[in-house]
């Protein structure tokens, strides 16, 4: 999607993609992880979700990105964080304790200015780009990863036609096929979410829905 497409989404409040708590499978799998405390972890397109305050409850310095200057003032807005602000060049970055998000384009982060992390944490990223953009994004994460870092990464998948993303369906194959050049990725869980989602029934016509949970090893 076009970068205005997301400004907007912020600026009117479409937002129905944030959740009011942090995510089932990121309590539920981060722990498999079994990350050294003070690790640091990269949360891609990360909005104002509340799972960077789990992530960092847990002892991780926590670092986003995020293209919306809207969802990341509001982020510490609402969350009480005392940010300090900087600019640099193509980005600003909001600081706080544990927390250094970025404001920007992803495909502008580089490995100089993210440095290393111990762990990628994708819920909503793969699934807001579309088609023809995540071969690109997929590519552009696993160069920003050292060998050794792992990540935990939430998709969707619904039957095709039924809607239009965002979010998008990723289906298994597709995830296979982006991620096996430059990971070790496995399926660890996979749930039937339909009953749940009532806005996506209601408003958008699905008729099932799976939350599917991966775990990847960058080689």
């Amino acid at each position: 999607m076009q970068p205005e497409f997301w400004h907007d989404r912020w600026r009117t409040g479409q937002i129905g993609f944030h959740q009011p708590a942090a995510d089932r499978n990121l309590t539920r799998h981060w722990p498999n992880l079994r990350l050294a405390g003070g690790s640091r972890v990269f949360v891609p397109l990360c909005g104002k979700s509340l799972d960077m305050l789990w992530l960092r409850d847990q002892g991780h310095c926590v670092i986003g990105v995020e293209l919306s200057a809207t969802a990341l003032e509001a982020f510490c807005m609402e969350n009480g964080i005392p940010a300090r602000r900087r600019v640099e060049e193509d980005f600003d970055v909001y600081e706080a304790a544990d927390l250094e998000l970025y404001r920007g384009d992803f495909f502008g982060l580089t490995t100089a200015r993210l440095g290393a992390v111990a762990a990628v944490y994708d819920r909503a990223a793969l699934i807001s780009w579309s088609p023809e953009l995540r071969a690109s994004y997929a590519l552009h994460l696993a160069a920003l990863m050292s060998p050794g870092t792992q990540m935990l990464l939430v998709t969707l998948e619904y039957r095709e036609g039924q809607k239009s993303g965002p979010p998008f369906s990723v289906q298994d194959a597709e995830v296979k096929r982006l991620y096996s050049p430059h990971f070790t990725i496995e399926e660890i869980s996979r749930e039937d979410v339909s009953a749940a989602e009532t806005r996506m029934r209601s408003t958008r016509g699905i008729t099932e829905l799976f939350e599917v949970c991966y775990r990847a090893l960058r080689r």
